[in-house]
């Protein structure tokens, strides 16, 4: 009879540490992690065509110039996002950086390749992009 081989501690240790290791290779850091200084955000934000993933209520106390309003809490919202082409490039952003990853996560699934998080409002006006 076949014995079944039994997994030791140190094997069950090390592939705990070696899972825990590839989840983080998982998540791309946004260009509003620190790594960016304020003048190549507000560079990114002139070269692309911004988002504005926020409610309706939350852009009407500004938002940045000429971006798309399109509530990532909208029923419309995969629709109007779809209807966006693929092929250029574009800086989603909410409040804080929630809502604008939950987005780029969408705009992926639907074939979107050139998209940054820009992070929260705040981090916009803090890099001086332009707003109303």
């Amino acid at each position: 009879m076949a014995r079944t081989p039994t997994l030791r501690l140190p094997h069950l240790a090390a592939a705990l540490a070696l899972g825990v290791a590839l989840a983080g290779c998982a998540a791309a850091p946004a260009p509003n992690d620190g790594s960016g200084s304020a003048v190549d955000m507000a560079a990114e934000a002139e070269a692309r065509t911004l988002i504005d993933v926020r409610t309706p209520s939350e852009t009407a106390q500004g938002h940045a110039d000429g971006a798309l309003l399109i509530d990532l809490q909208g029923p419309d919202f995969a629709e109007r996002i779809g209807a966006l082409p693929r092929d250029e490039a574009y800086l989603v952003y909410c409040r804080t950086g929630n809502r604008s990853a939950q987005a780029i996560a969408v705009m992926r699934d639907l074939g979107f390749t050139d998209v940054v998080d820009g992070g929260g409002f705040d981090d916009l006006v803090a890099a001086g992009v332009p707003t109303s």
